[in-house]
C-alpha cells in the first residue's frame, strides 16, 4: 500500500466513541476516523471479493486519496496521548461498529487482550530484536479472530538498530491485513530510523492544553480546582496529571521536589539533596514494580512445578533456576527504567519552578505551572538575574539528558545540584553537567 501524507480530512459527523478518550486532539481523531472508514471499507471489499477502484482507494493505492495504509507513526511529546491514540484507533480497526467503545474487540483492543493486537510495551530500555522477528513472524498470519493483524510498538525509539532493520523489512513487505502502528516522541532520526518514517502515515499530537486536561478530570470525577491545579502542574502530561489528582504521595513528592531551589544553601546541601532525591526516585520505582515483580514470579514458580513433590518436582526446580535468573535480570532492567523515569517526572517539575522564575523575572504575561509556589518564584525572581535562572534552567535539561545517555544518577544529580546553587561558579569553571 503507498503511504498517504495527506492532511487530515473533515470528520463526518461525532469521531467514533473510542477516540473520546484522546484529549486535545481534533486533528488526530479526524486522520484516525477517516482511516477507521476506509478500513471497513477495505475489510467489506475483501469479504464480498471486491478489488474494485473503491476497494483500491480505501486502501491507499490512489496517492490522491486520503485512506488507510499499512503502517502509522504516532508522534508527539510526553503525556500527549501516543499510545493512547494508538490503541484507540487498533480497538476502531478491529471493531464491526468502527470503534463504538463497547462491544468486546473495542475492550480487549483497549486493555490490551486483543488476540490479533501484538503490544510492545518495552520494560527495559531497548527493544531486543529477537523479540522483534517474533512479533513481525506472528504478525505476517491472518487475523484469527479479528478484522486485522496488528503490531502496536509503544516507545518505538528503544528499537536496537538490529530490532529496527527487522522492523523495516516487514513495514517494506507487508501481508494484506497487517497494521503497524509505532509510537515515538519526535520524527529526529535518533527516535525513529528514516527509512522506517518514510515508510509510514504519520499522526502528530499536541501538547493538549491545560483547559482540555483540567475537564477530562472533572469529568472523571475530581473537584474543579484540583482538576484545574493538576492540569497546570502536569505541563501537558495527562498520565501525571491524572496521578497528581489521585495520589497524595505524588503531591508530597512534588512539593519536596520543589523545596530544593532555598534549601540548596552550601556544598553540602548539593551533596545531601542529590542522595535525598535519588533515594526517594528509587524507593518510588521499587514500590511502582513490586506488584507486578511478585506476581510474576509466583506466576513462574507454579509454571515451574513449586509446591510439588516428587523425584519430577525436585528435577524441574532445579532445571527452572535458569528461568527465575533470567526474569531477575529482566525486572532488575525494568527497576532501572522506573528509576530513571521516576527521577525525570522529578527534574520536570524543577524545571517548570526555573521556568516560572524567568518568566516572572522578565515580566512575561504567560500562566505559571507551579501557581502553588508562587510566593518563592516571586522571591528568587527579585535576587537572581535573568542569566543565572537560565543557567539553573539549562543545568536541570542537561541533568536530563545525562542520565538519558546512561550517566550514573547519582553523579548527574549532584553535579546539577552544584551548578544550581553557584550556577556562574560551574558556568565560568565548566562545572556545568554535560
Amino acid at each position: 500500500m503507498t503511504v498517504a501524507h495527506a492532511t487530515a480530512p473533515p470528520l463526518v459527523g461525532d469521531p467514533p466513541p473510542v477516540f473520546r478518550r484522546l484529549v486535545g486532539q481534533d486533528d488526530a481523531v479526524a486522520t484516525l476516523s477517516a482511516a477507521a472508514r476506509a478500513a471497513a471499507s477495505i475489510v467489506a471489499a475483501d469479504q464480498a471479493g471486491d478489488d474494485g477502484p473503491a476497494s483500491a482507494a480505501a486502501r491507499g493505492e490512489n496517492p490522491s486519496t486520503a485512506a488507510m495504509t499499512h503502517a502509522w507513526l504516532f508522534t508527539g511529546p510526553p503525556g500527549s496521548g501516543r499510545s493512547v491514540a494508538a490503541r484507540a484507533f487498533a480497538a476502531a480497526l478491529q471493531c464491526a461498529q468502527g470503534g463504538c467503545g463497547a462491544c468486546a474487540d473495542c475492550h480487549q483492543a483497549l486493555a490490551g487482550t486483543h488476540s490479533d493486537v501484538r503490544y510492545v510495551v518495552p520494560a527495559g530500555l531497548s527493544i531486543s530484536v529477537k523479540e522483534m522477528r517474533d512479533l513481525v513472524w506472528r504478525a505476517a498470519g491472518a487475523p484469527v479472530a479479528g478484522r486485522w493483524q496488528i503490531v502496536l510498538i509503544e516507545d518505538a525509539d528503544r528499537l536496537t538498530e538490529q530490532a529496527s532493520n527487522a522492523l523495516l523489512k516487514a513495514v517494506e513487505e507487508p501481508s494484506p491485513r497487517t497494521v503497524f502502528l509505532l509510537c515515538t516522541p519526535s520524527l529526529h532520526p535518533d527516535d525513529i530510523s528514516v527509512t522506517i518514517r518514510s515508510r509510514c502515515r504519520t499522526v502528530v499530537l499536541r501538547t493538549p492544553p491545560a483547559q482540555a486536561i483540567a475537564e477530562m478530570l472533572v469529568a472523571e470525577g475530581h473537584d474543579p480546582d484540583t482538576a484545574a491545579w493538576a492540569a497546570a502542574a502536569a505541563q501537558g502530561h495527562i498520565g501525571r496529571a491524572r496521578w497528581l489528582a489521585r495520589d497524595e504521595g505524588a503531591r508530597q513528592r512534588r512539593t519536596a521536589v520543589l523545596a530544593v531551589p532555598r534549601q540548596l544553601t552550601n556544598i553540602g546541601a548539593c551533596f545531601d539533596l542529590a542522595r535525598v532525591l535519588v533515594e526517594a526516585a528509587e524507593a518510588e520505582a521499587k514500590a511502582s514494580m513490586a506488584e507486578l515483580d511478585a506476581k510474576e514470579r509466583a506466576e513462574l514458580e507454579v509454571a515451574l512445578g513449586a509446591g510439588g513433590t516428587g523425584k519430577g518436582a525436585a528435577a524441574a526446580a532445579r532445571s527452572g533456576a535458569a528461568a527465575l535468573k533470567e526474569l531477575e535480570e529482566r525486572q532488575k532492567t525494568r527497576q532501572k527504567r522506573a528509576l530513571r523515569d521516576a527521577l525525570d517526572r522529578a527534574l520536570v517539575d524543577l524545571a517548570g519552578f526555573y521556568r516560572d522564575v524567568l518568566l516572572r523575572r522578565v515580566g512575561a504575561a504567560v500562566p505559571p505551572v507551579h501557581g502553588d509556589v508562587a510566593r518563592e518564584v516571586a522571591a528568587f525572581a527579585e535576587k537572581w538575574t535573568p542569566e543565572s535562572i537560565l543557567r539553573r534552567l539549562e543545568a536541570v535539561l542537561e541533568c536530563r539528558a545525562a542520565i538519558d545517555a546512561n550517566v550514573k544518577p547519582q553523579i548527574a544529580v549532584e553535579a546539577m545540584m552544584v551548578a544550581l546553587w553557584r550556577p556562574e561558579a560551574a558556568h565560568v569553571s565548566g562545572r556545568t553537567p554535560s
